[in-house]
């Protein structure tokens, strides 16, 4: 594990301000906070789009952005950039804004909080933060709040994750599951009557199963009920809900019959206490891993993520910058390095390429999404 790794995990739930010589690190501030989710395959497959709840991306913004400097000029800059949302996505923008505060000597100062996405896109529809992260599309009810807000905004795809299940080490039944049968485990219908292992398949203990899962703020509660159950927030109740990650995992590997489902990044920093199952989405099993979250064989479970910037924000010189950094080679290694899937460069270069046009909008949320990969999906859009 590298020292970013540890150092983040040490202080989730902290406010901390650390100092190198006369460096000032950004200070990152993290509220309890919950996991967000959203359809995606491989290289990109996505279920979103329609700008400002239309079919067509709006193209309300053509201006160019501030012209961008050299990182040897990071220091000049100087603003603060607040940060609200999803929990999947904090351990990228985190990293992100750890790095671009200090090559800015401390003048740009970064605040990151963990609210959920849903929790997220309300202080940014309502002004309180110039950027929203999020483990899913912008829906056509926030659409439609950032409009009577007047607040226009860039839509940028950042990373891929694999939404992962897990269950406790000591559970020796539990190989693969279906579609079917976690749907069998987490609808609506199966509150307080599905509540032993061999209710979801035959053969397996009659031991209840202790259930844990991201709470209704998450993009990941939404994704996973949206893909599993068939409807966006359609879920049975009675599970242990949590905004924090770290929680769940608490919860699950905490006895030898605990089930939930978080963000592949999570389990990944967790891996040696907790145990991901595979998937069958009708091809045979496959277990979430980098290469089958990019190449699309870990299906229905992969999802692209999101960063949203405010229009009016993003013409700043401080939060530009930001920006062309998170998308650059550097935010991509940094994405990887916390155990995210970085898309292919065309991905990128398509999505800086939107943020230097000002194009505003969503073309992977609201009420008319477009569908495919997100390479073809920003190719289209453009």
């Amino acid at each position: 594990m590298s020292t970013r790794k540890a150092w983040r995990m040490n202080v989730k739930g902290w406010t901390i301000l650390l100092i190198f010589g006369a460096i000032a690190i950004p200070m990152v501030l993290v509220a309890c906070g919950g996991s967000s989710s959203t359809e995606e395959t491989g290289s990109g497959s996505s279920g979103s789009g329609g700008a400002g709840g239309s079919a067509a991306p709006s193209a309300g913004g053509s201006e160019s952005m501030p012209v961008a400097v050299d990182a040897g000029q990071y220091s000049s800059l100087k603003g603060d950039i607040e940060i609200d949302g999803s929990s999947t996505v904090f351990p990228i923008t985190e990293a992100v804004a750890e790095e671009f505060g200090i090559l800015s000597e401390g003048n740009v100062r970064i605040t990151v909080g963990v609210s959920g996405t849903g929790g997220g896109f309300k202080k940014f529809c309502n002004g309180e933060i110039q950027i929203s992260d999020a483990s899913r599309p912008i829906k056509a009810s926030e659409v439609q709040l950032c409009s009577e807000t007047g607040i226009e905004y860039i839509e940028i795809p950042v990373a891929i994750d694999g939404l992962t299940v897990i269950v406790n080490t000591g559970n020796t039944w539990t190989q693969c599951m279906t579609v079917d049968e976690l749907r069998t485990m987490w609808a609506p219908e199966s509150e307080d009557v599905v509540t032993r292992w061999d209710q979801v398949r035959p053969g397996w203990p009659s031991d209840k199963m202790e259930m844990y899962a991201p709470g209704v703020d998450s993009g990941t509660f939404d994704y996973f009920t949206e893909t599993v159950n068939g409807e966006g927030g359609a879920s049975r109740g009675d599970f242990t809900a949590s905004e924090d990650d770290n929680l769940i995992i608490q919860g699950v590997s905490g006895g030898k019959n605990g089930v939930g489902y978080l963000g592949y990044s999570y389990y990944g920093e967790n891996a040696g206490k907790l145990k991901a199952v595979e998937i069958d989405g009708g091809s045979g099993c496959i277990a979430p891993t980098d290469e089958a979250i990019n190449n699309g064989a870990y299906t229905p479970l992969s999802r692209p993520l999101f960063i949203y910037v405010r229009k009016d924000a993003a013409s700043t010189p401080h939060i530009a910058e930001f920006i062309r950094y998170f998308l650059g080679k550097e935010g991509q290694a940094l994405a990887a390095e916390v155990g995210y899937i970085p898309y292919p460069q065309a991905v990128y270069d398509l999505a800086l390429a939107r943020f230097e046009n000002g194009t505003t909008g969503t073309v992977f949320g609201g009420e008319n999404p477009m569908r495919g990969p997100v390479e073809q999906v920003l190719a289209d859009s453009q």
